[in-house]
């Protein structure tokens, strides 16, 4: 394999910095890598010598910069660059729209749309288990918006990286809600516990799972350890988990009722956060504000394939929605939050909601 580019082409970048004989001829003019070189490291420097000196391309190098991008060969520059343009024609073209979520650009936009799928999702789950739901209504009125962030018991954001454990961090973040709400102090949960040991609950590791099933597991288990204790690798591994170490122990959970969106505005109203999933379709990742909504995703219970925390909801622009927070780190989407349409079970939101009772 050929060293990243960033390493090949330092000896040409500090020559062009240095003022040689090559490097001058090759910056003479009005080449705007004159402008930018001084400001840019080894590999942005290395893309505009490669990709050439267009606007996009000084765009997709401060982009490869600004997320620490490492390219394996100029081949490969060319590659994203074609990727990034695409993709930066798709955002325009629907922020030019006017609709009510706005897109922009984010560590994803150098991705096509399968190694998204492949890196950051899981595969389609079977929400059966919230066939029947067992959270009880109640009559009292419902607040009018919520952002249980104002309780200050969320958790902050984290990153899954290139692992379709998304189901974890769904996982972690109810728990460490209701963790902080029953004991007033904050707790970082192991994903990796889950990603590892959590198989024999027909969950998957990073090809998938659900956070109902996991709340099962931590259940009968005996509990789950603590981010410091089982730190997160991002892969599959063996399971090493110690009760040395629990951090928390699931009592039991409870079930929305599938696509019942009353009684999961019921809940998070009123009781914390709750684990959701939905069908993350293509122009998703690209989210940056507003409130999010799709003709083309599903609402089936054998479409979702991404798990997240419904940690409020409220109205925009006349439109409900829910406020939910994300699991591909704090530079996503709205400081790693989106908003989702909320009254049509949009891409199937309601389909696979739960919460759990800890101790």
């Amino acid at each position: 394999m050929m060293a990243p580019v960033r390493l090949l082409l330092v000896g040409v970048i500090i020559a062009f910095a240095a003022g040689t004989r090559a490097g001058s001829e090759f910056l003479a003019g009005d080449n705007p890598i004159r402008q930018v070189v001084d400001g840019l490291h080894e590999l942005e420097a290395s893309i505009l010598r490669i990709v050439g000196d267009s606007r996009r391309a000084l765009s997709f190098a401060r982009f490869a910069h600004k997320y620490g991008k490492g390219y394996e060969s100029a081949e490969e520059i060319r590659r994203r660059f074609e990727i990034f343009s695409e993709n930066l024609r798709m955002i325009r073209s629907h922020n030019k729209k006017g609709l009510s979520y706005t897109m922009g650009i984010n560590e994803f936009t150098d991705m096509t749309w399968d190694e998204f799928r492949r890196h950051r999702l899981g595969a389609a789950q079977n929400c059966s288990a919230t066939t029947r739901g067992n959270h009880q209504l109640t009559d009292a009125p419902l607040p009018k918006s919520k952002d249980w962030r104002e309780a200050d018991i969320v958790s902050p954001v984290k990153n899954q990286g290139h692992c379709g454990s998304c189901w974890t961090f769904s996982t972690t973040g109810a728990l460490e809600a209701a963790y902080a709400q029953a004991f007033g102090k904050g707790i970082s949960l192991s994903e990796q516990q889950l990603v590892d040991c959590a198989g024999a609950f027909n969950n998957f590791g990073c090809h998938g799972g659900l956070p109902s099933q996991a709340f099962e597991y931590i259940k009968y288990n005996g509990g789950l350890e603590t981010e410091e204790a089982y730190p997160y690798t991002a892969k599959n591994g063996v399971c090493k988990f110690s009760s040395e170490n629990v951090g928390v122990q699931v009592l039991d959970s409870v079930n929305i009722t599938l696509g019942a969106e009353d009684e999961l505005k019921h809940a998070v109203g009123f009781v914390r956060p709750v684990s959701v999933a939905f069908e993350v379709v293509s122009g998703f990742r690209a989210y940056k504000s507003g409130v999010y909504t799709s003709t083309t995703c599903g609402s089936s219970p054998m479409d979702v394939n991404h798990a997240v925390l419904a940690v409020g909801y409220g109205v925009e622009n006349g439109i409900p929605y829910w406020l939910i927070k994300n699991s591909w780190g704090a530079d996503w989407g709205d400081k790693g939050y989106f908003k989702m349409e909320m009254g049509k079970n949009m891409c199937g939101v309601a389909t696979c909601a739960s919460y759990p009772i800890v101790a």
